[in-house]
């Protein structure tokens, strides 16, 4: 994966959660929707990240298990453990959901959904502004 490729991923994923951002806003998304496509984009991230280092993903996309997908992207970069905490916190929010156990939630857990995607999105951004010379938004 090149370094323009890496570039249009993350313009893309800016976009894909300022529509989330904005939906929050208005008041018209639901939790576990929310919950789904911010898992769906941190993987996109950390997928093109790790292709963008030479890492294989082969059998790996959007859908994959998001802990799976970060075993990858991590390889060979332990600061990468940043994403870490930040990644469980969106799969406990999905299990707590799968699971009936809304009542285990913290609070606002769809203002926090959106948030935690924001915030690993910067962080990566920031890596990628670092270590492969994408340009400042």
């Amino acid at each position: 994966m090149t370094v323009s490729a890496l570039e249009t991923t993350m313009r893309e994923v800016d976009g894909e959660i300022g529509v989330l951002e904005g939906a929050l806003r208005e008041g018209c998304v639901e939790l576990a929707p929310a919950v789904e496509r911010a898992l769906c984009l941190v993987n996109r991230l950390m997928l093109v990240f790790a292709q963008t280092a030479g890492h294989p993903v082969s059998g790996l996309d959007e859908q994959a298990d998001p802990l799976e997908v970060f075993k990858v992207f991590v390889k060979g970069d332990p600061s990468l453990n940043a994403v870490r905490d930040n990644l469980r916190e969106l799969v406990y929010y999905r299990n707590c959901l799968a699971g009936g156990r809304e009542d285990a939630l913290p609070p606002h857990p769809l203002a926090m959904t959106v948030r935690t995607l924001r915030h690993i999105y910067l962080y990566m951004r920031t890596r990628a502004i670092k270590e492969y010379g994408l340009e400042e938004a």
